[in-house]
């Protein structure tokens, strides 16, 4: 009886593939770390085009859906996105915990310029909080979706195939998170335009030219891992 539990969980882990299990932990990181880096706005050399840095972990996101759609099926990449919510939703609670926490009479004394910084950068308004998962949840959708409808009659993918099909994925749906992100959040507040286009190019650039050979490697490393199982 007491052996049970343990061949239950192994029964379990033997179930599912070492590339999606590695990739769903991976994944839920990358969901909480989005949030954190978009605080900095970055320049993308030799161009003038800034971005925010949360885009960087985003397109992780972006390839592990798509990586997953490929080797696992839609329904499961599909599934791991909204699952995403639950990572998203438990950082924001504890986020929302340690704002509301007093901090120590040491940190006030002695490093008030850190504890005002890190209220300035972590109590985001109600709507960037609101802007983000839903344009999250629409563009990774989104781009699952394309993705697989690109993929056609469900012939064995190319490298150049799967490369264009996650290039226009993440470009289309990368332009979309941006203007539902923007304009949900800035809205009303002063003029999005220059920084809409601004966030649609320099996210469509980043796409098309790192996602290709990401989801290549993306691909290539959850095969290898299911088979060293």
């Amino acid at each position: 009886m007491t052996d049970t539990p343990t061949n239950d969980t192994q029964l379990a882990a033997a179930a599912m593939p070492r590339g999606l299990f590695v990739y769903m932990l991976l994944y839920g990181g990358m969901t909480v770390l989005a949030g954190v880096l978009a605080f900095k706005q970055v320049q993308l050399p030799p161009t003038d085009l800034s971005v925010e840095a949360g885009i960087f972990a985003f397109l992780l996101l972006v390839v592990i859906s798509s990586t997953v759609a490929q080797l696992y099926g839609q329904k499961i990449a599909n599934r791991i996105i909204w699952w995403g919510f639950i990572p998203l939703g438990v950082a924001a609670a504890l986020m929302q915990l340690v704002l509301a926490l007093p901090a120590s009479t040491e940190m006030i004394s002695m490093r008030p310029d850190d504890l005002a910084a890190f209220g300035r950068v972590h109590a985001s308004t109600w709507r960037v909080w609101l802007a983000g998962p839903f344009a999250y949840l629409i563009s990774l959708l989104l781009n699952v979706w394309i993705f697989e409808r690109l993929r056609g009659g469900g012939e064995p993918s190319t490298t150049g195939s799967l490369m264009l099909r996650g290039a226009i994925a993440s470009a289309l749906s990368q332009a979309v998170d941006s203007v539902i992100f923007v304009t949900l959040a800035f809205y009303g507040e002063f003029d999005i335009t220059n920084l809409l286009i601004g966030q649609v190019i320099a996210k469509v650039v980043l796409s098309l030219a790192l996602v290709p050979f990401l989801i290549t490697g993306g691909v290539a490393l959850a095969r290898w891992l299911d088979r060293s199982r």
